[in-house]
């Protein structure tokens, strides 16, 4: 077969084992790296540069979905959650570091462990992009993965089995800690009975201004109409109030009398648009700036920002690629859509120009060097996009570069990079399986054990004697700080709360950021010292 056709049939055969599930366990993508390892083994090979051109397209698109959350979780509530990420890594690199020395294991080999035990394959390509010789790196990363992967996985169970119901039960419906987390957006019809509210527009009840809700329409001769532009409350108004759960209650609280199981009958097809932000008139400004009730008579009833949909406050600020739910009468949301920018292809197309720049701007990043007392050190393929995805992710659009893309372009992207990695990574390794194993062994085996053991363990202990997290909070940030996404589809499997998720988002982005920056300098300190 030619060089193209193997790389084919190994991500193919790869894919097909990935999607195998044995007792709730499933390698994914991950499983071309076995395929491949075989495949060189067996002599076979695949064109040259497609492994180096799939490692910068996944970190790049990897820097790009986590750098949303990356730093609004280091500058927000969710520090703590990132704080134990980032020391489950370090003490997964400290352990990592002893292994080597204690073992006598090679740098290169030790780094691939790290990066299978802590699931991480951006840091099985910034690894293998700093050696000379990557192939030990894949071996190490393949002998390491299942361990991590069950070890894992085997805690969450465990965990469950020996803590009691009432620790491992969903928070009710009016706690405090649902409400942080968002429940579903409600919408609720509100009698106007508080005669402090009588003339004033929403926008000048305090109550409402300052809190995630929306008077989306007002009923008019049995009607519910959209709010019109110069709308003021009356005695006995009916509005239609959308919210979260915690939100609504209080907001309704302040109006007048909530009105529970009565349903509305709306014209949502001609009184409600969808639009894509991409105009500077309307990015990067407060909704209490833009006043678009006042303006152009429609409201904000929700916006959908990083896969993620909520009701917004006077205070929000939109952002580049934000999509508006847009609530008014027919003719000012064809008015408005023009405004924000909205075209219709914006919603599933994607910027070519954009990711090549993108890119080529972190490989120009990555190729830079730091002369430190004679040391140089670099980024490479794999730290220069990630940093650029990063800033792109969090920014969303730096001069004509943008960092938003539709959620199945963005799946097509991390995944096709990271197949063509993998590929390439364990085609290269497969010719030196055999003697490595051999030389080291059921060592290998013992120091991926430890690698992933004792950060799981010290997590697990740091989250629920220091920072004294709920159980489940525990769990999914010890979880996010693993990178393990099987250990979080075993929780969130187990309990119908929404704590191990949002614990997980925090910790995730920074374990795996650190993770894939600190492993190539781990492997550089093991072959200095």
């Amino acid at each position: 077969m030619t060089p193209l056709v193997v790389l084919l049939c190994i991500i193919a055969m790869g894919l097909a084992i990935g999607r195998l599930s044995l007792l709730g366990i499933s390698f994914g993508t991950s499983a071309i790296l076995f395929v491949a390892l075989l495949a060189g083994h067996l002599g076979w090979t695949i064109p040259d540069g497609f492994g180096t051109l799939g490692l910068a397209l996944f970190v790049y698109c990897v820097g790009i979905a986590a750098g949303p959350t990356f730093f609004r979780g280091l500058a927000s509530h969710g520090k703590v959650m990132a704080s134990l990420g980032a020391m489950i890594v370090v003490t997964g690199v400290a352990v990592t570091w002893g292994c080597a020395k204690l073992l006598d294991l090679p740098g290169d080999l030790a780094g691939g462990l790290m990066a299978g035990a802590m699931t991480s394959t951006p840091a099985l390509g910034a690894i293998s992009e700093s050696v000379e010789d990557p192939a030990a790196v894949a071996v190490g990363f393949g002998v390491a993965y299942p361990v991590g992967i069950i070890a894992v996985v085997l805690f969450v169970q465990l965990a469950f089995k020996w803590n009691s119901p009432e620790s491992i039960a969903p928070a009710a419906a009016g706690s405090d800690s649902d409400a942080r987390q968002g429940t579903s957006i409600q919408r609720r019809l509100v009698e106007v009975v508080n005669p402090g509210i009588v003339g004033k527009r929403p926008s000048q009840v305090e109550v409402l201004s300052d809190s995630r809700c929306q008077i989306s329409r007002v009923l008019v001769d049995s009607r519910w109409t959209p709010t019109p532009p110069d709308y003021g409350f009356a005695i006995g108004d009916r509005v239609m109030l959308l919210g979260e759960y915690s939100e609504v209650a209080r907001v309704a609280e302040t109006l007048g009398v909530l009105h529970e199981g009565e349903d509305a009958v709306l014209d949502a097809d001609r009184e409600r648009k969808t639009v894509v932000v991409t105009s500077p008139e309307i990015y990067g400004h407060t909704l209490k700036s833009l006043k678009l009730r006042s303006r152009y008579g429609v409201t904000v009833a929700r916006i959908r920002r990083y896969e993620i949909e909520f009701v917004p406050s006077s205070q929000t600020r939109i952002l580049f690629g934000d999509r508006l739910t847009l609530v008014g009468e027919s003719a000012n949301l064809s008015r408005i859509a023009s405004i924000v920018g909205h075209r219709p292809r914006t919603l599933n197309e994607t910027d070519l120009l954009s990711v090549v720049l993108g890119i080529v701007a972190g490989i120009f990043i990555g190729n830079a060097t730091l002369d430190l007392s004679g040391v140089s050190i670099s980024l490479g393929i794999a730290g220069g996009p990630l940093i650029v995805g990063l800033l792109l992710g969090h920014f969303r659009k730096i001069g004509p570069v943008r960092g938003a893309f539709p959620a199945a372009a963005m799946l097509l992207m991390t995944e096709g990079g990271l197949a063509l990695f993998l590929a390439d990574a364990g085609i290269k390794a497969g010719e030196n399986v055999g003697p490595v194993l051999a030389e080291h062994g059921a060592t290998l085996v013992i120091a991926a054990t430890a690698i992933v053991g004792m950060p799981l363990l010290a997590g697990f202990g740091l989250a629920k004697f220091v920072f004294r997290l709920s159980f489940l909070q525990t769990l999914g940030a010890t979880c996010g700080g693993m990178t393990s996404t099987p250990g979080l589809a075993v929780l969130t499997g187990a309990t119908e709360s929404s704590q191990p998720v949002t614990s997980y988002v925090a910790a995730y982005p920074v374990a795996l950021v650190l993770i894939t920056l600190l492993g190539p300098l781990l492997v550089k300190l093991l072959s200095w010292i």
